[in-house]
């Protein structure tokens, strides 16, 4: 699933190619993946295109805005050739968007005019969150760290791949428990998933599957993952083989060495 970083690459690339165009038309080949109704996009003008968590947000003239969540295999594709897979189509004055989603886990959400729809409900960005509130909020609660961070109502945009590496460049077990954390140790979580959210963004994200960019680039960050993905290989740091184990239903990587318990 897209994270963070991934998210905000797309948006990225589509802020200077969707800004300001109007839409034409919206075709949506499939209901599944909409969550509301889609009436009176024909003729909208995008404002703005923004990131909330692993959500692309765009805003209309209108004051109304489209929730896009690309769940599992979805991909926003500028320009893109329509094919089995096409979920959503936008005609725009000078181009098309594409909604491509194979599993259809993702989903679309029209608001009403100054609505707020889902992202409402999310915790604070990561790389907006001050160290000292972290601190205080990951303390303050009772859980096992890794499924806290995984919590988006803890922290938006948060999935399993930086979870994993920023547990492991801040040398914290998964399954630690959040309140016992000391002060040093949370402000070395809160350094660590912001340098690896920052990291992953500067290479484009990570392309595990089906992840590309909005014109069909894949990221490179997944080259340089320390632990996810690294079942048995040597830690880059000690050399310990890299265990995974189950987590909150999650496959999750980390180092014994490196991060004890």
């Amino acid at each position: 699933m897209p994270e963070l970083p991934e998210v905000e690459t797309i948006v990225r690339g589509l802020i200077p190619r969707l800004t300001g165009r109007r839409i034409v038309a919206a075709e949506f080949p499939c209901q599944r993946v909409l969550r509301s109704p889609m009436d009176g996009l024909a003729g909208l003008r995008i404002d703005g295109v923004r990131r909330s968590g692993k959500f692309i947000v765009f805003t209309f003239d209108n004051r109304r805005s489209l929730e896009i969540h690309l769940g599992m295999t979805g991909k926003l594709l500028v320009n893109g050739e329509p094919g089995p897979y096409t979920r959503a189509l936008f005609t725009l004055e000078d181009g098309l968007l594409l909604y491509d989603d194979v599993r259809q886990f993702g989903r679309l959400e029209l608001s009403s005019a100054g609505g707020r729809g889902r992202t409402a409900a999310l915790g604070p960005d990561p790389l907006e969150l001050d160290a000292e509130s972290f601190v205080r909020e990951v303390r303050a609660r009772r859980s096992r760290i890794k499924p806290l961070l995984l919590n988006q109502g803890f922290l938006r945009g948060l999935g399993n791949i930086y979870t994993d590496e920023a547990l492991h460049r801040a040398e914290i077990h998964p399954l630690a428990l959040s309140s016992r954390l000391s002060r040093p140790r949370c402000l070395r979580l809160h350094e660590s998933i912001r340098q690896v959210l920052l990291e992953s963004i500067e290479h484009g994200g990570s392309s595990i599957s089906d992840y590309v960019d909005a014109e069909g680039r894949r990221g490179g960050f997944q080259s340089l993952h320390r632990v996810y993905g690294r079942e048995g290989q040597p830690c880059m740091v000690c050399g310990t083989p890299v265990r995974r184990i189950v987590v909150a239903q999650r496959g999750t990587h980390f180092c014994p060495r490196c991060q004890r318990r």
